[in-house]
């Protein structure tokens, strides 16, 4: 099994946080990387309003249980991305592009820094260029893309198995 960590940037919904914080969990992320205005549980030293930080953190505990104090997380303004690379992991971005593969025929790597974007917009085009790969989950209905948690839960099952 690959060495996977998730980077969640920009991110709005706190209930996606929370989300992707118990996926994380469950698919064994070694950890999370959230980045942006994704909200973010309270941190060492955090610089947020006290009533701001408290009341995030217990909107992401309502759909993390408890997973947001499991699973390793650290907040940046920017996905630290070149010193990823640097440290062995190919940065695979999870989005509907051009040079996009299909989820089902990417073959992981033994590192794996997983980028998710946006919920409406998905990744902004400057962070997606600076990717390795950039793998799509094909859609068959009307929608044209799943939830961000939900779509992390499927690229992360594949990547896994």
């Amino acid at each position: 099994m690959p060495d996977i960590i998730l980077i969640a940037h920009n991110i709005r919904s706190t209930h996606n946080v929370g989300s992707l914080f118990r996926t994380a969990d469950g698919f064994g992320v070694s950890r999370i990387i959230l980045s942006g205005y994704t909200p973010y549980p309270t941190i060492a030293a955090d610089k947020r309003l006290p009533h701001i930080r408290d009341k995030l953190t217990r909107q992401i505990h309502k759909t993390a249980l408890g997973a947001e104090q499991i699973v390793p997380f650290e907040y940046a303004d920017f996905p630290p991305l070149s010193s990823l690379k640097k440290d062995g992991y190919r940065i695979v971005a999870l989005e509907q592009a051009d040079r996009s593969t299909s989820l089902a025929s990417y073959s992981a790597p033994e590192k794996v820094a997983l980028v998710i974007g946006e919920e409406v917009d998905g990744i902004a085009p400057d962070l997606l260029k600076q990717c390795d790969d950039i793998i799509e989950i094909p859609m068959v209905g009307k929608k044209e893309s799943f939830n961000v948690s939900i779509a992390t839960g499927i690229a992360l099952y594949q990547l896994t198995i």
